[in-house]
């Protein structure tokens, strides 16, 4: 099963300027290798800085009148990483995830009856392998002054004042995720791991793929001093001096390697996994690179065949284009001669009149069209004879 993962880092003035570079993505380059910036275009905000985080403190710190005395060394920020592990996301999906993000982020303002106001920002990020958020806050107390006003106070060690808090914290957390519905487990508390306790930088590192063969190489086994046997009193023993030795050096030896060894399998299997999970990444890369290369010769295809299609449309256009003013110029030469035509044979019916002392033109032309049958105008005698043709079919 799954845990329920969160995480806490205090912070100087100091550091807000490269944790706000960080988490609101200002940055062109990262050291973390397991950053895709093509993906940063999935990361959102459930609550969004309008100025820098230091402009921000000063801002919160001002409009709600915060006390409590700032010195250069005092921790006057705080920020919660929160995430459970991959398969975990993936086995939910999406709208569960982002349920599981407002319903944390929800959390954090009622936890310690903080108040969503003192929340600085809160930033999910989606470009890692792990959806995880950084929510940066300040760490407010509610009291009351000397003379029994109730203020707010900036305290960070008053915040985290119990010697169990991050224990509390854990528990708290563990619990009001699992009232909301999401199936997970608590971590087991560092009493009975007696594993360390891993800062934000140090937990990203180990989950690192390319890191951890690193890690697991440098892990030293760090036994207990082999105490002086002489200083051993054998006389206050009630046990015999072998069955001593074994109790109290060579059995812890033996129980701090079998841990030792134990939390090196768990490492080694986490190895394999992300090995694997590398594995399946790389072959999706390629996938990815052969489908681009692939869109990217289809789309170089699809402009050479638009090019051509253009020239030759050009060409056709072109030809089409040659075609008709030839039509066009040859059209007006015929308009001309026909218009000529009428024209002379007008002349030489009226010349013919006059030589012959026939009368008027008009009634020569109207006796050859009677005794002809036939048309002097072209059109007219075109539309006679089509006309003629229709009256062959109709009989």
């Amino acid at each position: 099963m799954s845990y329920a993962i969160i995480r806490n880092t205090k912070y100087k003035r100091e550091n807000l300027k490269g944790i706000f570079r960080h988490n609101e993505r200002r940055n062109k380059n990262y050291s973390n290798d397991n950053i895709d910036k093509e993906k940063s275009y999935l990361n959102y905000s459930l609550k969004s800085p309008l100025y820098s985080y230091e402009k921000e403190f000063d801002k919160i710190r001002e409009k709600y009148n915060l006390k409590g005395q700032i010195k250069t060394v005092s921790n006057i920020a705080c920020e919660y990483i929160i995430t459970s592990d991959h398969d975990f996301f993936e086995r939910i999906g999406e709208e569960e995830t982002k349920r599981y993000f407002e319903t944390a982020y929800k959390f954090v303002s009622e936890y310690k009856n903080l108040g969503e106001q003192y929340i600085i920002s809160a930033k999910v990020h989606r470009d890692e392998q792990t959806p995880h958020m950084h929510l940066i806050f300040l760490p407010v107390v509610h009291t009351i002054d000397k003379k029994g006003n109730p203020i707010d106070k900036l305290a960070c060690s008053e915040f985290w004042k119990a010697k169990d808090s991050y224990r509390q914290l854990q528990d708290a957390f563990y619990k009001y995720m699992v009232e909301n519905g999401f199936d997970l487990q608590r971590g087991l508390p560092k009493e009975e791991t007696n594993r360390q306790h891993y800062s934000v930088e140090e937990y990203k590192k180990i989950t690192n793929f390319k890191q951890t063969k690193e890690v697991l190489k440098n892990i030293k086994l760090e036994l207990p001093d082999v105490p002086n046997i002489a200083d051993i009193n054998i006389n206050r023993l009630s046990k015999k001096r072998d069955e001593k030795i074994l109790e109290e050096i060579i059995k812890p030896k033996d129980d701090l390697i079998n841990e030792l060894y134990q939390d090196k399998l768990i490492l080694q299997q986490e190895l394999l996994r992300k090995s694997k999970m590398f594995e399946k990444a790389e072959k999706y890369q390629k996938e990815r690179d052969r489908i681009i290369a692939d869109n990217e010769n289809l789309h170089n295809e699809v402009e050479q065949i638009k090019s051509e299609y253009k020239q030759k449309e050009f060409d056709i256009e072109w030809k089409y284009k040659s075609k008709i003013r030839s039509l066009e110029k040859e059209n007006n030469h015929l308009h001309k001669v026909v218009d000529k035509f009428y024209e002379t044979v007008e002349k030489f019916i009226d010349w013919i009149c006059q030589k012959f002392g026939i009368g008027e033109s008009k009634e020569l032309v109207r006796e050859f069209e009677k005794e002809t049958n036939m048309y002097i105008d072209p059109e007219k005698q075109l539309k006679k004879e089509e006309r003629e043709k229709e009256w062959d079919l109709e009989i």
